[in-house]
């Protein structure tokens, strides 16, 4: 992993999460009515939480779970839901104060530890599982690859992650973003091949596989194990 790199990236997403995007996102997460791009996107994740949270036992009751990268914290709701003990760990402070509001009056069976801070460095690992969702879809390939190690590196059982599949529909969405305000764009998102993700990924197991298209969410999920 390049040092520099990884941290000028990571300044710039806690930079458009927390400040640029923050109100934008706290209604995408939200149960507020949306049209058009926003509901197809909405539609995307909600389709891909569940995708993920379908690889985590039912019943997490006494589990681990790190939720990396956790935004407003709906996926780490739902397992501690079903009995977990989550570390929700996000850069964006205003997503993470959001979650944590949100999470109050909940009745969950297990807990949340809502954190502000960077998902590489955790509190009170190793997890059993860790979930990566859309957390890792800005970085190039040696700090996506680096990344996902050290992720991996944080689970005893299996850990789940979300990248953006190469593919010419998604380039098309790119060049298109591209024409909005700077101050409107997200973080540039950097595409990876799936044969590429799997290479990079060749000395762990694949256990699950999945691809979400939705409008202009498109996102591939995994789930492997050391």
């Amino acid at each position: 992993m390049s040092a520099t790199n990884y941290l000028r990236r990571r300044n710039e997403i806690e930079e458009y999460f927390d400040r640029t995007a923050a109100d934008a996102w706290a209604r995408l997460t939200s149960d507020e009515p949306l049209t058009g791009v926003r509901a197809t996107v909405r539609a995307g994740r909600d389709n891909m939480r569940a995708t993920l949270m379908s690889w985590l036992p039912q019943d997490l009751q006494g589990a681990r779970v790190l939720d990396a990268g956790c935004g407003a914290g709906q996926l780490a709701m739902e397992a501690a839901a079903r009995g977990a003990d989550v570390v929700a760990i996000d850069l964006s402070k205003s997503l993470v104060d959001l979650a944590a509001e949100r999470a109050q009056n909940l009745p969950l069976k297990g807990s949340v530890d809502f954190r502000v801070g960077d998902m590489l460095n955790p509190p009170g690992g190793p997890f059993d599982y860790v979930v990566c969702m859309d957390s890792v879809i800005h970085y190039d390939m040696q700090d996506f690859q680096s990344t996902l190690y050290r992720l991996i590196s944080l689970s005893t059982q299996s850990c789940s992650f979300t990248f953006a599949p190469s593919t010419p529909l998604l380039s098309v969405m790119h060049a298109v973003g591209k024409l909005f305000p700077r101050g409107d764009r997200s973080p540039a998102i950097k595409p990876h091949s799936e044969q590429s993700v799997y290479k990079a990924l060749s000395d762990y197991r694949i256990l699950n596989s999945k691809r979400i298209k939705s409008g202009f969410y498109i996102s591939h999920a995994v789930e492997v194990s050391g």
